[in-house]
């Protein structure tokens, strides 16, 4: 078993031309009155501790009176933006706001309460990094998941995606047998090879869900990506694969249990099939996407010369080694993988 080391603090990469006219002809970029800076002006940050009285990673955070009314006045407006593509939503009120140092994004955490029947959502402000915007984008066209999301200026607006953490899954269920463990050793594999295809690492248990579903004779499980910043970033190939992470290791074992080599290998091809269908409904968007990678920096030139080496021995193919962006790396890496050719320019008869 291998393990990686993980750069905590991974630069901010702006968001180029480019990738904004991408976000604005695929309807992801908006206009709002509120930014993240406007978040940041807070007065107090008071620890917030779980049903256990442990503390998380989570604050609190208290505003100045003039500050807070005006937070509480935009945020709902900001929801409806994210959810409804701004149709008004009656009765919506923001009733906290939570900040978290941990990690790449700091993000704001809202939690808007529907005061006619007291049900929540959260949804979360973020500084707009490129490399977290190329992995939403990456996340909608290679997963089975949708996940809604918009850009104003240097901010970036993100929906809260429904799941238990991996990490505390496991807690909650280390003294217990799982129900239907075929089907969670299937989706791990499934969802290992789905983060491989299109290089989206760090996916340690925090940084990823169990979301579960009551079918009508048993539980169904869907594994999800929650932390997309370090897309395409690292330059080692076995960071892009779960597997190799010692958090996850009660998935490797489940996996190494119950399922033959020769059954997780039909599984890894069946998730490649459905990533390549899921291309040709989205061929335009990909190779827009994959454009602006190729011409924004989102990583070093060390990273992208490491990852290309390991790429070429994985493939057996040196093209790789001729490459200078994560961009022009992952292109090839998806069209061998999938076994698809990603053209270079947009194909206009095609809809995505």
């Amino acid at each position: 078993m291998e393990y990686n080391h993980i750069e905590r603090r991974k630069p901010y990469y702006p968001i180029g031309d480019g990738l904004r006219e991408h976000l604005r002809k695929y309807s992801r970029l908006d206009n709002i009155d509120i930014s993240y800076e406007d978040l940041t002006n807070f007065s107090e940050l008071i620890p917030i501790t779980d049903k256990n009285d442990e503390p998380t990673l989570w604050y609190s955070a208290i505003y100045p009176q003039s500050e807070l009314d005006y937070l509480l006045q935009e945020l709902p407006k900001v929801y409806e933006r994210l959810m409804s593509e701004g149709i008004s939503i009656p009765h919506l009120r923001c009733e906290s706001i939570d900040y978290c140092s941990f990690g790449n994004s700091k993000p704001f955490r809202i939690k808007i309460v529907n005061e006619i029947n007291d049900n929540h959502d959260y949804m979360y402000i973020k500084e707009a990094d490129a490399s977290r915007i190329y992995g939403l984008e990456l996340e909608e066209i290679f997963s089975p998941n949708k996940v809604s999301f918009f850009v104003s200026g240097n901010t970036l607006v993100e929906e809260h995606i429904v799941g238990i953490p991996f990490d505390d899954f496991f807690l909650r269920n280390r003294n217990k047998r799982i129900e239907n463990r075929l089907r969670l050793a299937k989706e791990f594999v499934k969802f290992n090879e789905r983060c491989f295809a299109r290089l989206l690492g760090d996916m340690r248990a925090y940084n990823f869900v169990v979301q579960i579903t009551q079918d009508f004779d048993n539980v169904q499980y869907r594994l999800r990506a929650i932390d997309f910043d370090q897309q395409s970033y690292e330059g080692r190939k076995n960071i892009y694969l779960p597997q190799y992470y010692k958090d996850n290791l009660p998935l490797v074992e489940l996996g190494q249990e119950l399922l033959s080599y020769e059954t997780a290998h039909q599984y890894r091809l069946e998730e490649r099939a459905a990533m390549n269908k899921r291309y040709q409904s989205h061929r335009n968007r990909t190779r827009s996407i994959l454009l602006c990678m190729s011409h924004c920096p989102i990583s070093t030139t060390e990273r992208i010369s490491s990852l290309g080496e390991d790429l070429a021995r994985f493939h057996e193919d040196e093209l790789f080694l001729k490459f200078d962006s994560m961009g022009q790396i992952l292109k090839l890496h998806l069209e061998i993988l999938l076994d698809i050719e990603i053209p270079s320019e947009p194909e206009s008869h095609h809809l995505t």
